[in-house]
């Protein structure tokens, strides 16, 4: 395996802490949510990056496909659940892909899913819903 890159962030308190990055980009105050204002929380941090990746999964494919379309947006919610063996997460994402017929904007929401690195990290250990949609 080649390693690309990594990215090296250390949090400091918990939820009621901070979060930093070794290069200073990120430098993040946390508290659990509706707490503290101006403040944000693991599961917000999870969501932007599994955002973000997936939507770069999909251009991805969609290059490598030959697809061209009108501009793609991934909103991923992420929910902490709490039952009587401890807490989780869930995922759903909501995929926009502009100016293509229904059929070839879920293609490429399920390849997106099989190349995502986030995906594909949590295959079998979070539920994730994927819901491709075309404007």
């Amino acid at each position: 395996m080649k390693e690309l890159f990594t990215a090296t962030v250390t949090a400091i308190g918990g939820r009621e802490g901070r979060i930093k990055s070794e290069d200073g980009v990120l430098d993040i105050a946390l508290a659990m949510p509706g707490v503290k204002e101006g403040t944000t929380n693991p599961e917000q941090l999870f969501a932007a990056g599994y955002a973000a990746c997936f939507d770069s999964a999909l251009n991805l494919v969609a290059r490598q496909e030959k697809i061209k379309h009108g501009g793609s947006e991934v909103t991923a919610h992420v929910t902490l659940n709490q039952s009587t063996d401890g807490y989780s997460l869930s995922v759903k994402l909501d995929i926009l892909v502009r100016d293509v017929e229904k059929e070839v904007a879920q293609n490429l929401v399920e390849a997106a899913h099989k190349v995502c690195p986030y995906s594909r990290a949590i295959q079998g250990n979070i539920n994730v819903d994927v819901e491709g949609r075309i404007a």
